[in-house]
């Protein structure tokens, strides 16, 4: 099958991001996060190498990230469940981060250690979201293009990346090591390679991370 490329972007800036504002499916970029998007569609080659599609989370501002690299690179989009950002707990959809009650349930959720099943409310847990994650790495290893762009949000893309590095043994904590230390910005990209072994390990590689160049 040979190797796939899969380059990961997150969405670009949107008004909640800039307000601090915990977020739901809603939400269009601002004009900065339409810049940074256009920038990153600058960044991939347009014969040679060039992606040949792109796979985005359905919500708005993933949406609105995929059309202009599109509308850019003259590519298909196609859009996917499986890349839609963590649910949060409805406690703190729409509210601003540092409100006493939602950073309490952020800090919980997010800056502590806890067990793998803990659950807020109605959120996507640690354990739903690993499942999720688990689910996209073998649909990428399904599709037939070697090249592909995929927009998506920070915490699933960070989810995403650590079951690559763990696989079944990924705890929460190991999760919350790897998300606390390594941010991505809005339109960071991670390239990934995927290269199929008959014995099924170390398929996954990690080769960019975080990268706005």
């Amino acid at each position: 099958m040979g190797t796939k490329l899969i380059y990961f972007v997150r969405h670009g800036e949107t008004e909640n991001n800039a307000k601090n504002i915990r977020q739901g499916p809603e939400g269009s970029l601002t004009e900065k996060g339409r810049v940074q998007a256009l920038a990153t569609a600058l960044r991939f080659p347009k014969k040679k190498g060039c992606p040949q599609v792109i796979i985005s989370s359905p919500y708005q501002r993933t949406k609105e990230t995929a059309e202009i690299i599109a509308e850019e690179l003259k590519i298909p989009v196609e859009y996917s469940d499986l890349l839609v950002e963590r649910k949060n707990p409805s406690e703190v959809i729409g509210h601003w981060s540092q409100e006493k009650g939602v950073k309490q349930i952020i800090d919980r959720i997010d800056g502590s250690y806890h067990p793998d099943d803990l659950r807020i409310s109605d959120e996507e847990n640690f354990i739903d979201l690993k499942k999720r994650a688990k689910k996209l790495l073998a649909y990428i290893a399904r599709r037939r293009e070697k090249r592909i762009i995929m927009i998506t949000h920070g915490v699933f893309l960070k989810m995403v990346v650590s079951y690559m590095l763990y696989g079944n043994e990924l705890t929460a904590s190991k999760y919350n090591n790897l998300s606390y230390f390594n941010p991505i910005k809005n339109a960071g990209m991670a390239i990934c390679s995927y290269i199929p072994h008959w014995f099924k390990k170390n398929e996954w590689k990690l080769l960019v991370w975080n990268d706005l160049s």
